[in-house]
C-alpha cells in the first residue's frame, strides 16, 4: 500500500519527529548546563571522585605506554632480527635461579658449531665480559664493562661509530691489545682530545683505542655507554676463567625466519649436549618479544592496581552523584510538577535528570583528563621516560566516567518521573 503524503510513515513525518527529538535534547542539555552553573561549588565537590579516578587511569595508562616504548627501545632492542642464546635466559623465581646455576657453560666450541652449521642465521656474534676499573694516566673510571667480542658484534647489535674504526678480523686473529670504547669512557679520559691511538689500562694490561662508539644514553638511570670492547681472542687470553660463559647474539635471515632460527639453534645445542627428548633445555633462548612479554606481565600488575583504585574512586563518585541528584529532585519538586502540568511526559523528566547526571560525570572526566595531561607533562619533564598519553586512554576514561553518571543517575531520574504532578505543584518552592 502506498504511503499517504503527510502520513505517519512519510518522509515529512520522520523529519518532524527528528526535529522534535533534537529540540527536546537541546532543551534538556540547556537545562542540565543551567543546573550545573547554578551550583558550581557543589558540582565540583560532587565530581572529586570521578576526577581522581580519571586522572589515575589516564596517568597510569600514559606511564605504562611510555615505559613499554622505553623498554622496547632501550632494553629489548637486541638488533634487527636478533635473538640471544645464553646460559640462563629469563629467570623469574628463586627456585629456577638455583636450578639454572647447575647448567653447563656456553663454550667456544658450541659457538663455533652453531656458526658453522646454522643455515637460518645471517651472523652469530659472541660476547663475554666482566665489570672492572679502568685507568688512563692518573684518571680512574670504576665499574666499566670489559667485553670481549667477535668482530661482527657491533654490526649485529647495530652499534654506531663516532670516530675511528671497529674491531677487525685481523685484531681477532692476532689477539691484538686494542679496544673500542663507549662514549662515557671517551668523555672521562679524553674530553676535548682525540681518543684514537691513546692507551687505557685494565689491571696489568694496556689497550690502544682504535674507535669510539656513538652515545646510547641511559636505561632506568643506568648508563649504557660505560664499556670497552676488546677482541674475544684477546679477552680469552687475558681475562677468561673456567667459570665464565659466552652469550651469543644470533641474527636470523629475516623477521619471518626468527622462530625457525630459534628452533634450529635449540636443536643443535640439545644435540651437542645429548639432551633426551623429554628433558628441559639447559640453556636460554630469548628475543625482543620474550623480553617485552615479561615486561608487559609486570606492567599488567601495575595497571591492575590502577584499575582497582579507579573502580573504588568511580563507585564513590557515582554514589555521591546519585545522592546529589536525589537532593536535586527534592529541591526541584515544584519545577517537575510544573513541567508535567504543561505537558512534559515521564520520559522527558527521566531524560532531563539522566542527561544532567551524565553531563556532570562527563565534565568530571574532562577535568580529570586535563589533570592527567599535566601530571604526564610534569613526569616527562622530570624523568627520561617518554610518557605518552594514548588516545584510547582518553576515550576509555571519558566513556567510563559518562557511563558512571548515566548509571547512578537512573534511580534519581525514575524517582523524579514517578512524582505525582498535583502533589509536586503543592510542594514548597
Amino acid at each position: 500500500m502506498p504511503r499517504v503524503a503527510g502520513g505517519p510513515g512519510s518522509l515529512t513525518a520522520r523529519l518532524s519527529r527528528l526535529r522534535s527529538a533534537a529540540i527536546t535534547m537541546g532543551e534538556t542539555l540547556r537545562l542540565a548546563l543551567d543546573s550545573l552553573r547554578a551550583h558550581k561549588l557543589r558540582s565540583f565537590l560532587t565530581l572529586l571522585g570521578v576526577i581522581l579516578a580519571v586522572t589515575t587511569l589516564v596517568a597510569v595508562m600514559s606511564v605504562v605506554a611510555g615505559l613499554n616504548f622505553y623498554v622496547a627501545d632501550r632494553v629489548a632492542n637486541l638488533g634487527a632480527n636478533v635473538f640471544v642464546v645464553d646460559r640462563f635466559g629469563i629467570i623469574t623465581s628463586e627456585d629456577a635461579w638455583v636450578k639454572a646455576q647447575k647448567r653447563p657453560l656456553l663454550t667456544m666450541e658450541e659457538f663455533n658449531r652453531l656458526r658453522e652449521t646454522m643455515h637460518t642465521a645471517n651472523a652469530i656474534a659472541a660476547i663475554e665480559g666482566k665489570s672492572m676499573d679502568v685507568r688512563s694516566g692518573n684518571q680512574l673510571l670504576e665499574d666499566t664493562e670489559i667485553q670481549g667480542v667477535t668482530p661482527n658484534y657491533p654490526e649485529v647489535r647495530n652499534m654506531n661509530l663516532a670516530s675511528g674504526r671497529m674491531i677487525s678480523e685481523a685484531d681477532e686473529l692476532h689477539r691484538s691489545p686494542v679496544c673500542y670504547i663507549g662514549a662515557d669512557v671517551a668523555k672521562k679520559f679524553f674530553y676535548n682530545v682525540d681518543a684514537i691511538g691513546k692507551t687505557i689500562r685494565v689491571g696489568a694490561h694496556s689497550y690502544q683505542v682504535i674507535g669510539v662508539a656513538a652515545a646510547i644514553g641511559t636505561a632506568f638511570g643506568q648508563s649504557q655507554d660505560n664499556y670497552m670492547l676488546i677482541p674475544l681472542g684477546t679477552y680469552y687470553k687475558e681475562w677468561h676463567t673456567q667459570r665464565d660463559s659466552l652469550t651469543l647474539f644470533v641474527q636470523a635471515r629475516s623477521a619471518e625466519m626468527m622462530a625457525t632460527s630459534e628452533d634450529e639453534a635449540r636443536l643443535f645445542l640439545r644435540a651437542a649436549r645429548h639432551l633426551p627428548w623429554d628433558a628441559e633445555d639447559n640453556f636460554g633462548i630469548l628475543g625482543s618479544d620474550s623480553i617485552m612479554t615479561l615486561w608487559k606481565e609486570l606492567t599488567g600488575n601495575l595497571f591492575g592496581v590502577a584499575v582497582a583504585l579507579t573502580a573504588v574512586f568511580l563507585v564513590v563518585g557515582g554514589i555521591v552523584i546519585m545522592n546529589i541528584m536525589l537532593a536535586s529532585v527534592t529541591e526541584r519538586t515544584r519545577e517537575i510538577g510544573l513541567r508535567r502540568s504543561l505537558g512534559a511526559r515521564r520520559k522527558h523528566i527521566v531524560l532531563q535528570f539522566v542527561t544532567e547526571s551524565s553531563m556532570l560525570a562527563a565534565v568530571g572526566g574532562i577535568i580529570g583528563i586535563a589533570l592527567a595531561y599535566a601530571v604526564v607533562a610534569l613526569g616527562r619533564a622530570s624523568t627520561s621516560i617518554p610518557m605518552q598519553t594514548p588516545l584510547n586512554a582518553v576515550i576509555l576514561s571519558l566513556s567510563v566516567s559518562t557511563a558512571v553518571g548515566l548509571f547512578f543517575g537512573i534511580y534519581p531520574a525514575m524517582r523524579a518521573a514517578r512524582l505525582d504532578p498535583i502533589e509536586a505543584l503543592r510542594a514548597e518552592g
